[in-house]
């Protein structure tokens, strides 16, 4: 979705009725129906949002080789499914969070299979002892930095680098484009994550997003 900063000091009102380009959406619907993790919106700019995640804890998949990422995405959603519905070493049901991040390593070629981990916000009254699971394991993130760009509709395989490039693209001449940079140096297996907030029942007003994740201490040189 983009942003544009538009010259929105001349009225309120004027504001008011163009706020859509006027800032990126920031915090999808879906959220106000479901625990999503928290943050803090750190800047905004022409196609991007920065934000400060607080620390967080996700149940995450083994990786999974495809060359598809819906087709990825859609078998490590059924694990993390079976998971939440009580397939866990508690036998616990565990309450549908927001979003489901899928962590995407592309492959070198169109025809290779590429590396997905889908991975599920743990809730806070789960995050002190999280059930265990056969094939998941727990990722403990500390405060975390993600440059966003989002998006509606379904999110398909073709579509996907585009969305990912237009990200990176529209950080290029800003202050945060060397800490995307050197975030992605050092997590070169993770080129960007995708996030998706809604039911795949959902059909209409859909929120995607697509985060560049990198650190405080590369944050520290802008």
């Amino acid at each position: 979705m983009a942003f544009m900063r538009a010259p929105c000091i001349s009225s309120l009102l004027f504001c008011f009725l163009i706020a859509s380009t006027c800032a990126l959406k920031s915090v999808p619907p879906t959220c106000e129906r479901i625990e999503c993790p928290s943050y803090d919106v750190v800047d905004q700019g022409n196609g991007f949002e920065i934000r400060r995640y607080n620390s967080t804890e996700w149940i995450s998949t083994a990786p999974i080789e495809d060359i598809s990422f819906v087709e990825a995405t859609r078998t490590g959603f059924l694990q993390l499914f079976d998971y939440i519905q009580g397939k866990n070493a508690y036998n616990e049901t565990i309450e549908m969070t927001g979003p489901v991040i899928t962590e995407v390593s592309p492959s070198d070629g169109p025809f290779c299979a590429s590396s997905f981990i889908v991975s599920f916000y743990v809730p806070k009254k789960n995050q002190a002892d999280p059930p265990p699971a056969d094939g998941l394991h727990l990722q403990k993130w500390g405060p975390t930095y993600a440059a966003v760009r989002q998006f509606s509709g379904f999110v398909s395989d073709d579509s996907l680098g585009q969305e990912a490039a237009a990200l990176y693209s529209s950080l290029q001449g800003s202050n945060w484009a060397s800490a995307v940079d050197q975030g992605r140096k050092a997590d070169p297996t993770s080129a960007y994550t995708v996030a998706q907030y809604n039911s795949p029942f959902e059909f209409s007003g859909r929120v995607n997003e697509i985060w560049m994740l990198f650190s405080q201490e590369s944050s520290n040189t802008i």
